[in-house]
């Protein structure tokens, strides 16, 4: 096992900070602060961190072929410019669940959207996962979601990761590119005897997986057989997302929450809501745009 020491990037306070990534065409970290109501970006090079501020909760976002993003609000997802302007709204979500939003999502490397919801009122499994595809098609893949986390897609596009955050389980399916269908739904890895719970994820060039831990101090990866073989740590209880970045794609950047945190946690862990962020000794895959 290796442990490693996650580093305070940027202090910034996020009230739950959530689905970073890498944005290949500005070379920046962008992540999404949930109920702070912003997108934030971070230019590793020259160090310059932006927020733009959201008029709803943005749960996650990716960017487009065409330029500007197609964003996950808490109730809808719509395509938008740079600038955040909204251009065509694609569905709405769940409008007859009144307890649900969506949450966690990334594209698969055809370029498809795989976002997922939550039940944020009772916490029951009364949500689901959808899939947006080229022709802006909204499809469920599954439902009897609790909350939906870690979605990632190995490098191959054969194999969709996901975690059900209450299950404590990280699951696998087989995945077929073409038509966008998870099937073979297994355990890739337990979190029973973890000190947090499966949260956002990404994924390396060698196939390991990186979980953010809610509640864990910590980020797990788990390697192709499922060995967790590397913990990065972190000096705050909720890391909540996390996503390889930089130009060489060797930094691991960390998004981290204060959501629900009393004033003792959080004079114990100042830097809570903060960036932090770790060169683990491997490589990230870039998310393919989503198509539009």
């Amino acid at each position: 096992m290796t442990f490693l020491q996650a580093e305070l990037v940027l202090d910034i306070k996020n009230r739950h900070g959530e689905g970073i990534l890498w944005d290949q065409a500005d070379e920046c970290v962008r992540w999404t602060d949930i109920e702070g109501r912003a997108i934030w970006s971070f230019d590793p090079i020259t160090g310059d961190a932006n927020r733009t501020p959201t008029k709803d909760r943005v749960c996650c976002f990716a960017p487009r072929n065409k330029g500007g993003f197609i964003v996950a609000y808490a109730d809808r997802v719509v395509l938008t410019d740079r600038d955040l302007n909204e251009q065509h709204h694609i569905c709405s979500f769940e409008p007859e669940n009144k307890e649900t939003r969506l949450n966690d999502g990334r594209t698969d490397r055809q370029g498809r959207l795989i976002v997922g919801g939550m039940n944020e009122v009772s916490g029951a499994a009364t949500s689901s996962v959808i899939s947006i595809d080229a022709d802006l098609q909204v499809r469920t893949l599954f439902d009897g979601v609790a909350c939906a986390n870690a979605t990632c897609i190995s490098a191959d596009g054969q194999t969709l990761y996901f975690a059900d955050t209450p299950t404590q389980e990280l699951c696998a399916f087989d995945y077929d590119p073409a038509t966008g269908s998870p099937s073979n739904r297994r355990l890739h890895m337990s979190f029973d005897d973890e000190p947090g719970l499966p949260d956002g994820a990404c994924i390396d060039a060698e196939g390991g997986v990186w979980t953010a831990e809610w509640e864990g101090h910590r980020v797990v990866r788990t390697a192709p057989d499922s060995r967790r073989d590397y913990i990065v740590e972190l000096p705050v209880w909720k890391p909540t997302c996390c996503a390889f970045g930089g130009p060489d794609l060797d930094t691991l950047y960390v998004t981290t929450s204060r959501l629900m945190s009393d004033a003792s946690a959080l004079e114990r862990e100042p830097t809570s809501g903060g960036l932090f962020a770790v060169k683990p000794g491997v490589r990230g895959v870039l998310d393919t745009p989503f198509y539009a």
